[in-house]
């Protein structure tokens, strides 16, 4: 989290953000700090988050916009985890930090069940998590922000272009990669039926999954207007990664099975072109080359051997023991070889599930 961020928080915000939203004493604990201050609080029996961000990484306008998709969503039947008003009947609450900023205050509906690799995967599961998206691509069809200046970011806004911000200029093939790959990605057409506000992260760590295999979607922080195809890659992206631990033996094999039963309950919901499969390729590759960057990011790796695991996972700040970080060392072995041979994130002909 940005340091100034941290300097600025004390507990006389959080006391301020549970006295808004009704949480009793003695029943909030707290989760995380990774990019906002978030909690876990009972109340009247029933489970809730609160999430504290500050003005410096989102403004107001840009949650009310996160917060009125999500619950638009919700309206629509798709399982999420909507966000609750507080006790002024406010979805987003404004705390000054007394420095000329604010902190701003969401609660949401807390997911039931438990990490999907806990819960355990099946093909039925596969197929109900592409209904859930399916579902959400259809109702971002018709979509509007209640108010104007609500509207979320383009895929391309300079605040996520994590690329140019954050990659080194010695990483030139990276660069050149991502320059051609903006000239294809910008052909590309942006029709109602194919390009929309989508969830943009929708990985396993931004849902949980009941005993029954329901899955309940959150975190949609980096939601933002993209091609559906796109929020359709970056789901194969991360769970193809764990393709050795569901007993696949190659990603390739992961990924035809996957994306039948995926595509199967996603087309339940939604029907995609199936010209749009052929371009999966680059947004692989694209979500290959944001993650390098925010590598580079939030670990000093400046002369590190990235094709060394054993290196890699000596680099400053890195924690052997957090997984998170054990996945991004498993990320990062032969990464900067691959991407300087142009080679695909996976290797499959897309275009055979048509």
């Amino acid at each position: 989290m940005d340091q100034d961020i941290l300097r600025r928080f004390h507990d006389s915000i959080l006391q301020e953000a549970m006295r808004r939203y009704g949480i009793p004493k003695d029943s909030i604990q707290p989760i995380d700090t990774f990019e906002s201050f978030i909690y876990s609080f009972e109340r009247d029996g029933k489970g809730y988050i609160l999430r504290i961000g500050h003005s410096f990484r989102k403004s107001e306008a840009l949650i009310q916009g996160e917060v009125d998709w999500i619950n638009h969503l919700a309206r629509g039947g798709v399982s999420v985890a909507r966000a609750v008003p507080s006790q002024n009947n406010k979805l987003v609450e404004i705390i000054e930090d007394g420095q000329g900023g604010q902190f701003l205050a969401t609660a949401f509906v807390r997911a039931r069940g438990q990490n999907p690799w806990e819960a355990g995967w099946s093909t039925e599961r596969y197929e109900t998590y592409g209904e859930l998206l399916g579902k959400m691509h259809a109702l971002a069809v018709d979509y509007q922000p209640a108010q104007p200046d609500w509207k979320r970011p383009e895929w391309n806004a300079e605040s996520l272009n994590f690329i140019e911000s954050y990659l080194p200029a010695a990483e030139t093939a990276a660069h050149q990669k991502y320059r051609s790959l903006l000239r294809h990605i910008h052909t590309l057409p942006k029709d109602r039926q194919s390009y929309g506000l989508v969830h943009q992260d929708a990985h396993q760590n931004n849902f949980f999954m009941d005993e029954d295999g329901s899955i309940t979607l959150f975190d949609f922080d980096d939601c933002a207007y993209s091609w559906f195809i796109n929020d359709i890659a970056i789901v194969l992206f991360y769970i193809s990664m764990d393709a050795e631990e569901f007993g696949y033996p190659s990603t390739a094999a992961f990924t035809k099975e996957f994306m039948l039963h995926f595509l199967r309950g996603y087309r339940r919901a939604y029907a995609i072109e199936p010209a749009w499969l052929k371009e999966i390729p680059a947004f692989l590759k694209l979500r290959e080359l944001e993650l390098y960057a925010v590598v580079h990011r939030d670990f000093d790796i400046a002369g590190i051997d990235h094709n060394s695991l054993e290196n890699f996972v000596r680099t400053p700040g890195f924690d052997v023991d957090n997984s998170g970080h054990m996945w991004i060392a498993n990320f990062m072995h032969n990464r900067k070889s691959r991407i300087e041979q142009d080679l695909p994130f996976i290797e499959f002909d897309f275009e055979s599930l048509e």
